[in-house]
């Protein structure tokens, strides 16, 4: 389980994250949307304990993260944006060095480590220096280590960033996996496609602020509600069922703005 309340951080007089607050239950895929810089990374890295919060509270799986940061962190899962790895190790190495830092040790770790590399599809690569991984293939080490230590929630930043349709897919496979186990997973996503596939639930987040949450059909409804007109399709093709479209309106069609900016 995730939980944040009225979270809050600034940067001298520029305010990334503005009072946002959340929850991922327990077995929920929970999309986290918005515009680039829009505060979704601060977000994420409040949450894995990677910078403070100037306000707001962080609970996961029920350990207070200001009160209780080892319990807190020892329980989540944190996959970033970019694979950071020591590229020197082999896969295995860089495994069993990852679980030696949440206390894993003994027999167990070999069989664990083996476990996630075959779930990956990392297993021939075990004694490879991970220097001569391709992008797709360390990301999919770094998801190798989240896990590793079998927590209750998971936090993910872009997962797809990289990843061919097969990894991908391989991807998908894995969190709808672990979710039906009951891990809580926080995916923020800039592919609309995945976050429509695979959440149960989204939050939009726009200039730091939660501005709407819900399933894919509540969020559809919720953009007919704030469209023009009372929400007729765009083109009469019925393309604002589409969550490109949804996302564009519930954000005030920002990108395509951009777009207008730099080509007019």
């Amino acid at each position: 389980m995730i939980a944040i309340h009225d979270l809050v951080k600034t940067y001298g007089r520029f305010t990334a994250v503005n009072g946002v607050s959340l929850d991922v239950k327990p077995g929920e895929i929970h999309g986290f949307l918005g515009p680039n810089g829009a505060g979704k990374t601060t977000t994420l890295r409040m949450i894995a304990g990677l910078l403070k919060p100037t306000a707001g509270r962080i609970e996961v799986n029920g350990f207070d993260l200001a009160a209780q940061p080892e319990d807190a962190k020892a329980s989540l899962g944190f996959i970033p944006d970019r694979p950071y790895i020591y590229e020197k190790l082999t896969a295995g190495e860089f495994l069993r060095f990852h679980g030696g830092l949440f206390g894993m040790d003994g027999n167990g770790i070999g069989d664990r480590v083996r476990e996630m590399l075959d779930l990956f599809e990392l297993t021939q690569w075990e004694n490879e220096l991970v220097e001569s991984f391709s992008h797709g293939m360390k990301q999919r080490l770094v998801m190798s280590a989240a896990f590793l230590h079998r927590p209750r929630a998971v936090v993910v930043d872009e997962p797809m960033v990289g990843l061919d349709p097969r990894g991908a897919r391989l991807i998908k496979d894995v969190f709808r996996k672990m979710s039906e186990r009951g891990v809580a997973i926080l995916m923020s996503t800039h592919t609309l496609e995945v976050a429509e596939e695979m959440c149960d639930r989204i939050s939009i987040i726009l200039k730091g602020r939660i501005i709407a949450r819900g399933t894919v059909d509540e969020l559809r409804a919720l953009a007919r509600l704030t469209s023009p007109g009372g929400g007729k399709a765009v083109g009469g093709g019925g393309e604002e069922d589409q969550l490109t479209e949804v996302f564009l309106k519930l954000t005030g069609g920002s990108a395509l703005q951009e777009i207008d900016e730099a080509v007019g």
